[in-house]
């Protein structure tokens, strides 16, 4: 029977070191070299391109797992763009998380035009069954878009008011990518800022329990189900290591 090898095979650090470094970068508010220094105070000298590899080639593939193991996503679907720029240049984020908040789906795009919309239905359409009801704002767009793609033409559409800094779903989706955007000083470039943030959704996601709804104990539970979760995503079951 032919062995199969391992996620981390060809490289030199442990399994456990990897899989530290990528969490920490998009769970928390730190950069490359943040974690460069985090893992020099325990012993693992290693340079912060590296880990900017490690998070380009492992995010995606830990992302996807998240994601899989998560639980159905809900019937109601928050759609909303916010404006990001990127070396000058405007572009808009398209997000929609369900009503649990929970991210399905995200892509930037230049345009908030009718192609745009029906691009971005269609997107979210292929990782998530069709939903009992969709919220937007009121740009035009979207019912523009709804009605050309026959499994949405009938579903029920709910308008919100439009204007920043409102206290609904959609809007409050995006308050950790503008912390995140500032903590990097910025979004550069178009494909790598795509490839960030579907992997910074699912991950931080999976780590952001509703704390102030449980008690301390059960706050740790959940928390260690959720590393014990992780573990398995990331092949830490199969590949032991006491590293860091």
């Amino acid at each position: 029977m032919k062995k199969t090898n391992s996620l981390y095979h060809g490289h030199r650090f442990p399994a456990a070191v990897i899989s530290f470094a990528v969490r920490w970068y998009f769970r928390f508010q730190l950069s490359l070299r943040d974690i460069e220094e985090l893992l020099f105070e325990r012993g693992v000298v290693v340079s912060y391109e590296t880990i900017r590899r490690w998070c380009d080639k492992f995010g995606v593939g830990f992302a996807h797992r998240v994601k899989v193991a998560r639980r159905k996503p809900g019937s109601i679907w928050h759609l909303d763009e916010m404006f990001v720029t990127l070396r000058g240049e405007p572009y808009l984020l398209w997000r929609a998380v369900d009503e649990h908040g929970a991210e399905l789906e995200i892509l930037l795009q230049k345009r908030r035009d009718k192609a745009a919309a029906k691009r971005f239905f269609n997107r979210v359409l292929r990782s998530c069954p069709v939903p009992r009801k969709i919220v937007t704002d009121q740009l035009r767009s979207y019912p523009a878009a709804k009605a050309d793609i026959p499994e949405l033409a009938n579903v029920k559409h709910v308008f919100v008011k439009a204007a920043a800094r409102v206290n609904n779903r959609a809007e409050n989706s995006h308050q950790p990518t503008r912390e995140r955007e500032r903590r990097m000083r910025g979004f550069r470039d178009c494909k790598r800022t795509q490839a960030f943030l579907s992997c910074f959704g699912p991950i931080r996601q999976h780590f952001t329990l509703k704390r102030h709804l449980l008690r301390a104990s059960l706050y740790r539970k959940h928390l260690a189900a959720r590393f014990a979760a992780w573990h398995e995503f990331t092949d830490l079951t199969q590949n032991p290591s006491n590293a860091c």
